[in-house]
């Protein structure tokens, strides 16, 4: 089983969304917050600033990213540091599982660590998670999954996805994985539940009570199909 951690463990997405528009706006981008979402979500941070750099580009002529970077960076560190919680619920999930399990997210190995430690989750993964860092292409290719999968030695039809983002989604299924949408974090919204079924999650899940019965009986399954084979 593979989790995204952002907006899926931790309730970091909301946080980093205010401070995204937020800067933008200070250096004159605004976006709709449900297509920036859309749009964002999931990406690695530097797809995400390289495709906030041709926004510059194209929509105020100029360059903006010696600006956005440093901002940015203070940003995320504070709301970070004095506001991030753990998605409710997640952690008695989590230790349910009774299947192999990996974190595969789109943060920097470093932010990864910052945030799991910070809601005592690191310990329930560690050594299987991965960064960004660790693949040439971060969602939504499929590359993270697909090295996460490897490294738990399991193969990817029998991998199970949780995911929030429409890039993340994707990268699931181009890994050829099972995906499931979860709907938990403070984030997620009804347009987000719609561009999660348009991305083919498979189901959508409304909150880590749900997800924690749900993963009983797909280990139990899984744990069967080992057996068989």
């Amino acid at each position: 089983m593979i989790f995204d951690c952002d907006g899926v463990l931790v309730d970091s997405e909301i946080l980093a969304h205010e401070v995204e528009l937020r800067v933008l706006a200070e250096l004159g981008l605004h976006y709709d917050v449900h297509e920036f979402k859309a749009r964002f979500m999931g990406m690695s941070d530097r797809a995400f600033q390289a495709a906030l750099e041709e926004d510059g580009q194209a929509r105020l002529g100029r360059s903006i990213i010696d600006e956005l970077a440093p901002r940015l960076a203070a940003g995320y560190a504070a709301a970070m540091d004095t506001r991030l919680t753990i998605v409710p619920g997640a952690a008695e999930a989590v230790r349910a599982v009774g299947c192999t399990k990996a974190v595969a997210s789109s943060s920097t190995t470093k932010g990864l660590e910052r945030k799991l430690r910070k809601v005592a989750l690191w310990d329930d993964f560690a050594p299987h998670i991965y960064s960004a860092e660790h693949v040439e292409h971060a969602k939504p290719a499929p590359d993270l999954f697909l090295h996460a999968a490897a490294s738990l030695n399991v193969v990817s039809q029998r991998c199970l996805v949780i995911e929030d983002s429409v890039n993340g989604v994707r990268a699931a299924r181009a890994a050829g994985m099972r995906v499931w949408g979860l709907m938990a974090g403070a984030h997620m919204d009804e347009p987000a539940r719609e561009r999660l079924i348009a991305a083919e999650a498979e189901r959508i899940v409304e909150d880590w009570v749900e997800a924690a019965a749900l993963f009983r009986a797909h280990c139990a399954s899984a744990s069967l199909l080992a057996g068989r084979q």
